[in-house]
């Protein structure tokens, strides 16, 4: 079963490129490329990356900030006086040497516990990145699903297309025996040939479209678009599952709900934070400073020619919110309409989440019934194109008939391998929905 061989994509992770050991590519070795290479996944992990960086650090929110800075001034001036008494003084080349230098600390130790909740935040982060990571991967090893045994039923289809062409090509050469012995009619011998031409025409498209699905499927994995691979010859499916085992702990295993649940938690942390802005902050404070100037002469003589002065000072300082024009209860107010908002989301996706799963599933029994029904058919069909071809061999049916008999074929094995293809997307989108594709 697919869930069950991914289990084992850890190791296959680990090799080098698969493509150098073998020329045939498997459903698990193409997700396991996908998941190594994928844009999308690997977009979500940068910003997974970023978030466990953020991570790394919320501690610091706890830790005071230190502060140091330092001057050097040195001048060199002219100075003139002229005092009330009438005297003058007059000074040139006074040169001063100022050096200063301070280490300042503010320490927040209360600020409503908005440190606390910035760091849950940051936990919630981190949580909501893992998720990310796990839709993108839950989505990607689905399409990479989908993809890979599309690429099968049009390989299937090719076969169809080409045991069509076959049979056409020997009612050709039957109806122009028989007209050619005059036991036929020209129209049938045209007819023959138009169907052999349409059969032609078909086959090339089928070619078309495979290698249309092969580019997808390398898009996904990103890899170079003229890799080249085998892929396998049968869809596998599985038909045990069961509705009340699918719909229980939905909202345990879907990625989608998980995420939309940490949203609701993102919601009331900031409503949290809100509120902290109603409480005082409390940070102590302390620097030390230090200050030397040094001259050497002095215009006035009762200015010193060397000062000094240094020491410690600390203290506390407290901010106290009293009145800001009701701007806390307005932000306030409105965090809680958005815990409203991602709550209605919740809700919402977890109705529509089951809604999917229950249609998928009705899918999934109904494709299910075909296969099991279409597959009794297609000997049937077989059988009776024998039959048919024997008559018209010996000119007991007409071509019509027999050109009827090859079309029931054709289309009954069409319908069976689109059915096979239908129920392996509807397999693969109820694990999606479970988040069960990779676990």
């Amino acid at each position: 079963m697919m869930k069950k061989g991914l289990i084992f994509l850890g190791l296959l992770l680990l090799t080098g490129s698969l493509w150098a050991q073998r020329d045939s590519l498997t459903a698990e070795e193409a997700v396991a490329f996908a998941l190594r290479n994928n844009y999308s996944i690997l977009l979500a992990r940068q910003d997974s990356a970023v978030a466990a960086i953020n991570y790394d650090y919320r501690n610091a929110a706890f830790l005071p900030r230190i502060n140091a800075t330092g001057t050097a001034l040195f001048s060199n001036n002219n100075q003139k006086q002229t005092l009330a008494d009438g005297s003058e003084r007059n000074r040139s080349g006074i040169r001063t040497n100022n050096l200063s230098s301070s280490l300042n600390l503010n320490w927040t130790v209360f600020d409503g516990f908005r440190m606390f909740l910035l760091r849950d935040q940051l936990d919630l982060a981190v949580n909501q990145g893992n998720l990310v990571i796990k839709s993108a991967v839950v989505n990607t090893v689905a399409s990479v699903i989908t993809t890979y045994y599309d690429i099968v039923r049009q390989k299937q289809q090719l076969r169809n297309v080409e045991e069509q062409l076959q049979l056409a090509t020997d009612r050709l050469r039957l109806a122009q025996y028989k007209f050619d012995v005059g036991a036929g009619i020209k129209p049938d011998v045209l007819q023959a040939q138009i169907d052999l031409n349409n059969s032609t025409a078909a086959r090339l498209n089928q070619l078309s479209l495979i290698e249309q699905r092969r580019q997808t499927l390398n898009q996904l994995m990103n890899v170079n678009p003229a890799t080249d691979y085998k892929v396998s010859d049968t869809i596998p499916i599985e038909t045990s599952l069961v509705l009340g085992n699918l719909l229980s702990n939905l909202s345990q295993t879907s990625p989608e709900l998980q995420l939309l649940r940490t949203n609701i938690e993102a919601a009331e942390l900031n409503v949290r934070l809100a509120k902290t802005a109603r409480y005082p902050t409390v940070s102590i404070i302390s620097a030390y400073n230090f200050n030397r100037t040094s001259n050497n002469q002095v215009i006035n003589q009762f200015s010193p020619l060397f000062n000094l002065n240094h020491g410690w000072n600390y203290g506390l300082t407290v901010n106290i919110p009293i009145l800001n024009n009701f701007t806390v209860r307005q932000q306030i107010r409105q965090a809680q309409l958005a815990v409203n908002y991602q709550q209605l989301q919740y809700q919402n996706q977890e109705l529509l989440l089951n809604s999917n799963l229950l249609n998928s599933f009705t899918n999934y029994e109904a494709q299910k019934q075909i296969v099991v029904t279409l597959d009794s058919s297609v000997a049937l069909a077989r059988e009776n194109l024998f039959i048919e071809r024997e008559r018209y061999r010996l000119g007991r049916t007409t071509f019509i008939e027999l050109r009827q008999a090859e079309e029931n074929v054709s289309t009954i094995i069409t319908n069976l391998i689109n059915a096979r293809y239908n129920l392996k997307v509807a397999e693969t989108e109820i694990l999606r929905l479970r988040g069960e594709l990779v676990r």
